[in-house]
């Protein structure tokens, strides 16, 4: 199990790699990399905040209960914080399982959690200004599923 909170770029294929190179016994890997999204055309940057500690650990929780209710072999979590671009990748999910349907679920459990109760704040600038990025109901109602 491997959390990275970084502000540097990560190499999504070097990740996976490292990631695949260490299993033994899993017969399915997912991996999922999130993107920061542009979605009215004028953001510039996004900026991410975090308080470190609380983060790894509010993190490394939930990393913990995945693992163990969907019996993962591996799981790694790499987000990123600091001054992204748009299209920039913001986050990276692996999950390994034996079994497909496991990994997957996994997978969509973190991200689930990263978009709406992992410790981060996100602010959106572009040409007409700074906004903070609220919480969204359909994030919330994501989370009602696990």
């Amino acid at each position: 199990m491997r959390l990275q909170v970084q502000s540097g770029a990560f190499d999504t294929g070097a990740e996976t790699n490292r990631f695949l190179a260490g299993l033994a016994h899993a017969g399915a890997a997912v991996t999922f990399t999130g993107l920061v999204r542009d979605n009215g055309g004028d953001l510039s940057a996004m900026e991410i905040e975090h308080y470190p500690g609380m983060t790894e650990r509010a993190i490394t929780t939930m990393m913990e209960e995945a693992r163990a209710r969907w019996g993962l072999e591996d799981v790694l979590v790499i987000h990123r914080h600091g001054r992204l671009a748009a299209q920039e990748p913001i986050m990276m999910v692996a999950t390994a399982a034996p079994h497909r349907a496991d990994a997957f679920a996994a997978a969509e459990f973190l991200m689930d959690y990263l978009k709406s109760r992992a410790p981060f704040w996100k602010k959106e600038i572009g040409s007409s200004g700074a906004a903070w990025v609220a919480a969204k109901e359909s994030d919330e109602d994501a989370l009602k599923r696990w």
